[in-house]
């Protein structure tokens, strides 16, 4: 599973460790993502990442 940066703080989001500050658990893929997901860090929409 690819990870994304975020092109506005650089915050990585990867999945094989999810972001459990929203409840996303391990081994969520990019794209399985809410809609409404944001950055962890600066609160910006997922169309603001990158794959990398």
């Amino acid at each position: 599973m690819e990870k994304y940066i975020c092109t506005n703080c650089g915050f990585i989001y990867d999945p094989a460790v999810g972001d459990p500050s929203q409840g996303i658990d391990v081994n969520t893929p990019f794209e399985d993502l809410p809609d409404d997901w944001v950055c962890p860090v600066c609160y910006v929409s997922k169309d603001q990442f990158d794959p990398i």
